[in-house]
Formats: C-alpha cells, sequence, structure tokens
C-alpha cells in the first residue's frame, strides 16, 4: 500500500510498504495493505512503519489523524521524530 506521512513542516515518509501500527487515541492498532476505507484520530505514542518483513522505521509522534482509502494511507500529524 502506498504511505504518506506529512507534518505541517515538512514530508515525513512515502512510500510503498506492507503496513504501519499506529498510537490510537483508544489504542495501538495496525493497517494492512488492502485496509478497509478508515479514519481515525492519533495520540501520542511510537508509530512503526513496515517496509517488509526485515525492514522498519520507528518514530515517536504527537497525535493527528489518519485517512486510509484505496490502498493509500494519509497520515497528518503534529511532529515526528525518528528513533533508533
Amino acid at each position: 500500500m502506498q504511505l504518506d506521512i506529512l507534518t505541517p513542516e515538512h514530508k515525513v515518509y512515502s512510500g510503498t510498504v506492507s503496513g504501519v501500527q499506529l498510537p490510537g487515541i483508544e489504542g495501538s492498532f495496525e493497517i494492512l495493505d488492502k485496509h478497509a476505507p478508515m479514519i481515525a484520530t492519533l495520540g501520542k505514542g511510537k508509530m512503526k512503519i513496515i517496509k517488509d518483513k526485515n525492514t522498519t522505521e520507528l518514530y515517536e509522534i504527537s497525535g493527528g489523524f489518519v485517512e486510509v482509502l484505496n490502498n493509500k494511507a494519509s497520515v497528518l500529524i503534529e511532529s515526528a521524530t525518528a528513533l533508533d
């Protein structure tokens, strides 16, 4: 699926991934390839981008929204800090 992650200042990530784990306001959830359409509010916590079985990226985010439509996830967040 296509994943785009944006803050007001810059694009954090844009590319094809197999999934993304996000901190929802009522708990963490995961969006995988061909996920049903949805909109959700995000809280503060860790966001994990799953590029493939062996490659991931981890970020600390401060909240925002995610929209999933037509196998594309758009994540709009206040800020993101890369974690090692």
